[in-house]
């Protein structure tokens, strides 16, 4: 008589779950459907009218003390970014994200009291001469105004005003497609196993699980397998696709590609833990989308899958970097564009790790099989 084979019977429970979730509808929707319209609208879609607002962050060695600086403060176009190291600026700086570093020093020769000179790069070839026009519109006012004791206050620097570096381009799809990525994943592991196990309970299909010799650990092992095997397709097919069609930057090729990959499990894995929670506190298939909706919602609005957190109200951005979807997705931006390996983006991955924790922590507790 052939021995009972547990890792069979966990395989085969994977391939009829995998099976039943690409006849799914709504799993096919919000995996592959949904991303790839955000990523359209998102990436494609052209700003709105308004007052422009350039983001300028200041050199360390700009003098401050003077007319010109205060003016800048004040203007409506020009907002004055801080960063608390030189590496978040460089990296804004070579994604375009800001227009330009300022600055101001003191003139080297008679003919004015203060000159300026601003540093950019090619990423911001849409936003530095706009700046560069405003602080000259800005020094020409302060030049005229009549209670100047100098012709001629403050002046660009006369041998270069602009100092422009050429850098990789960072395109909008740089940013939008590990947000939508990250959205994938999670609105799949947590809706996905969240309605998969409620639904297993009550059709009693664990119940006839149960009247077999597989055990209750194969049994949620095969289940989540499938979901894992669907979602890496998604991650592949949603990567492979911005590179081809849409010119999404994968920095180191291959390599890059499968960092972004172990990365979308990593980030799976806690989501689904997530998805686990909510089936054991559902009492009914109704009341599973409002907790679902509850853990998702404030992620996708605050995680950095739309907009930069950099771009929230500074009261709620602390609020945003404590949710796991803003450290997978801010990991997923550094390995594709900057070029960083996972070991530089050991601080998301330790945080997701500790999500990972206290979210199958409380999985364990909640999780019903009947």
């Amino acid at each position: 008589m052939q021995k009972y084979s547990q890792v069979r019977a966990m395989l085969a429970i994977t391939k009829a779950s995998l099976i039943a979730i690409f006849r799914s509808p709504s799993a096919v929707v919000f995996s592959f459907i949904f991303p790839f319209i955000f990523i359209l609208v998102f990436g494609f879609i052209g700003n709105g009218g308004g007052v422009p607002v350039y983001k300028v962050a200041i050199d360390k060695n700009c003098n401050t003390n003077n007319l010109l600086y205060d003016s800048i403060k004040v203007n409506n176009q020009i907002k004055i970014i801080q960063f608390e190291t030189e590496q978040d600026l460089r990296s804004s700086l070579i994604k375009g994200e800001i227009a330009c570093i300022l600055i101001i020093a003191k003139a080297n020769n008679q003919s004015a009291a203060f000159q300026y000179t601003i540093k950019s790069t090619s990423a911001s070839d849409d936003k530095w001469p706009q700046v560069l026009t405003i602080l000259n519109t800005i020094s020409d006012k302060i030049n005229n105004q009549k209670n100047t004791n100098r012709s001629t206050y403050v002046m660009a620097n006369r041998f270069s005003p602009i100092e422009r570096e050429v850098v990789r381009e960072y395109k909008t799809i740089d940013f939008i497609l590990p947000g939508q990525l990250g959205f994938s994943l999670l609105s799949s592991g947590v809706f996905g196993v969240a309605f998969m196990f409620f639904n297993l309970r009550n059709t009693l299909v664990l119940k006839r699980f149960f009247a077999t010799p597989i055990s209750r650990t194969h049994i949620i092992l095969g289940e989540g397998l499938a979901r894992v095997i669907f979602q890496m397709i998604t991650a592949i097919v949603i990567i492979v696709a911005g590179y081809y069609i849409f010119g999404f930057t994968l920095v180191d090729g291959v390599t890059t590609f499968m960092e972004m990959l172990f990365l979308s499990l990593v980030g799976l894995i806690v989501f689904m833990g997530l998805g686990f929670i909510v089936s054991g506190l559902a009492k009914n298939d109704n009341t599973i989308p409002p907790f679902a909706n509850l853990i998702t919602l404030p992620q996708f609005l605050l995680g950095g899958t739309f907009f930069s957190v950099e771009a929230f109200p500074n009261w709620l951005q602390p609020i945003s970097k404590v949710l796991p979807l803003t450290h997978l997705n801010i990991a997923m931006r550094a390995v594709a564009f900057e070029g960083q390996n996972l070991w530089d983006v050991r601080a998301e991955l330790g945080i997701l790790l500790v999500w990972g924790i206290i979210v199958y922590f409380v999985a364990i507790r909640v999780f019903k099989w009947e």
